[in-house]
């Protein structure tokens, strides 16, 4: 996949590296929102910074609240069907649950500080469909 760094705005707030805000960034690039008014709504949905990082059950939530519909691509015991690969998902705004991470993927290119597709081996667990 083709990769386009992408901080989500947080650059405009803040000046930090090394966190595990990858929920709030996914979010501000998929659902087209301000990265500071996505990070203070979780703060107040959640009562906790997201900066370290949102509970996996808490990410559902937040992307629910923001506008977006779950996909699954896997079940127990089907193994990885999907690959974070731009041939494997669909055009648009998306977010992609991986392993530890979700990601923006926006008409096939990854947006995100890092490249997390490990040259389309990545396994997606599910994604999220945004329609703005």
């Amino acid at each position: 996949m083709d990769f386009k760094f992408n901080d989500g705005g947080r650059g405009k707030y803040f000046a930090a590296n090394g966190v595990r805000d990858c929920v709030v960034r996914a979010i501000a690039i998929a659902a087209q929102k301000d990265y500071k008014e996505v990070y203070d709504t979780l703060t107040r949905m959640f009562g906790y910074s997201p900066r370290n990082g949102v509970l996996k059950k808490d990410t559902r939530l937040a992307m629910e609240f923001f506008g977006g519909k779950w996909h699954p691509c896997m079940g127990v015991g089907t193994g990885c069907k999907v690959h974070l690969d731009k041939n494997d998902l669909p055009s648009g705004r998306i977010v992609c649950k991986l392993s530890k991470h979700v990601v923006a993927i926006i008409d096939g290119v990854v947006n995100d500080t890092y490249d997390p597709s490990r040259n389309g081996t990545r396994c997606v667990y599910g994604y999220w469909t945004f329609n703005n």
